[in-house]
């Protein structure tokens, strides 16, 4: 029985994408899959590795050619692993993906697993499932996103400095914070209390309030020389551009802004406030589609329950890097372990024309090539590429002969073994 093979992933258009060729998640694809035509007018957003059944990827070769990867795993679930089919039941527990992000996606967050069952149970129609959905990014290419509250000080100037939004978040809301700081109040209490308070002001605010402070701030910030319009003010005229009239704009000044460079993650975890901003990414999560939203976009927004279950705990942007290891065991990867048994990330990268073994573990792998060929060793030997997308059934090893300088690949997995 065939253990290893190749996989065909699914595409999902979203109007945030990437044009064209510009999109990394387009570039890889056809990397893949020769009959896919290229668009350049399209925007291509992101691609599924996994078994999700809105994108679900297919054996791209061989005697199992044709078939869902979810029915393989299902009359095989042997292949998951034990402890990943004892926990998850049987099923592959993550999604693996690529995002290609032009246009800011919404300001949202993500339910605990508590939580999830008890939106599931009242709201189906808008939880549709009762699982959590933490979530990690890897850069691909700077990658532009907001992760957390950004320090209560920085918070207070800009209500200081900036009457519009003083204004929407409300002048008591405003002022009980500012007076909370100033007299060096119990930031991990008070201070969060009134931070809850302001956002939660802003994003309650009438929309004739919201739309009237935010032309007035954008007509002043275009007044303003290039050269001396911080980058808050340049991200809300850019948000602005994009979602006019949206009180999510107003986010630039509550939340951090974060630019990871290629090679480095941040983690989502439960009730984190986050958006993706620009750039191209990895992204892997566990298997839900519980989103909460508030701002930055058409769907539906579920303003109290984002407010209230939100994390307010503010910290630099710099806390919001998830830290990565190098394995012990081999140079040529890197860990990313986020604190959830739904899965994990190594990035390998090995240098040189050498032979190299992608090791076996006790669970199911997806890898991914973004860069550089080799030659597969298996049943069949097959060659990889960019843009190859390979599933490993657990305690299967690859073997691997570079054929180039580099090779580049992202793997996820389930680390419960």
């Amino acid at each position: 029985m065939s253990e290893i093979f190749e996989l065909r992933c699914a595409m999902q258009e979203y109007q945030w994408g990437r044009l064209g060729s510009d999109s990394e998640v387009a570039q890889l694809n056809q990397c893949n899959d020769p009959s896919f035509k290229l668009e350049q007018n399209q925007t291509y957003a992101e691609l599924w590795m996994g078994t999700h059944p809105r994108g679900p990827s297919i054996i791209k070769s061989g005697p199992l050619a044709g078939q869902p990867l979810l029915d393989w795993i299902n009359e095989n679930p042997q292949s998951l692993g034990t402890k990943v089919q004892e926990k998850f039941h049987n099923k592959l527990p993550f999604l693996f993906k690529v995002l290609s992000v032009n246009k800011s996606l919404s300001i949202q967050t993500h339910p605990s697993k508590e939580h999830a069952e008890k939106l599931f149970k009242e709201r189906p129609d808008k939880y549709p499932d009762d699982n959590h959905k933490p979530e990690m990014a890897l850069a691909l290419t700077p990658f532009e996103g907001f992760c957390g509250f950004r320090p209560i000080n920085e918070t207070v100037r800009f209500l200081q400095d900036i009457p519009e939004l003083n204004a929407v978040v409300g002048a008591d809301n405003a002022k009980t914070l500012i007076d909370t700081f100033n007299a060096g109040g119990d930031v991990s209490k008070t201070c969060q209390s009134a931070l809850k308070s302001c956002f939660t002001g802003l994003m309650t605010q009438d929309a004739e309030i919201i739309a009237s402070q935010l032309s007035s701030l954008v007509e002043r910030s275009k007044k303003v020389e290039s050269s001396d319009v911080s980058l808050e003010h340049s991200l809300l005229l850019r948000l602005h551009s994009q979602f006019p009239g949206d009180g999510g704009c107003f986010g630039v000044y509550f939340f951090n802004r974060m630019l990871l460079q290629p090679g480095q993650a941040m983690f989502l975890g439960p009730n984190e406030p986050h958006a993706y901003l620009l750039g191209n990414c990895i992204e892997c999560m566990a298997c839900s589609d519980n989103v909460v939203r508030a701002g930055l976009t058409p769907k539906f927004k579920d303003v109290p329950t984002l407010c209230e279950m939100l994390n307010y705990d503010p910290a630099p942007p710099t806390s919001k890097i998830f830290p990565s290891t190098i394995d012990t065991k081999d140079e040529f990867v890197t860990k990313y372990t986020p604190p959830v048994p739904d899965f994990a990330v190594d990035k390998i990268e090995v240098v040189g024309k050498v032979d190299y073994t992608v090791t076996a573990f006790d669970s199911a792998s997806i890898l991914l090539v973004i860069e550089g060929d080799a030659d597969a060793k298996y049943e069949q030997p097959f060659k990889i590429h960019r843009g190859s997308v390979i599933f490993i059934s657990a305690n299967q090893s690859l073997s691997l002969t570079c054929q180039s300088d580099k090779l580049l690949i992202f793997r996820a997995y389930c680390p419960l073994f």
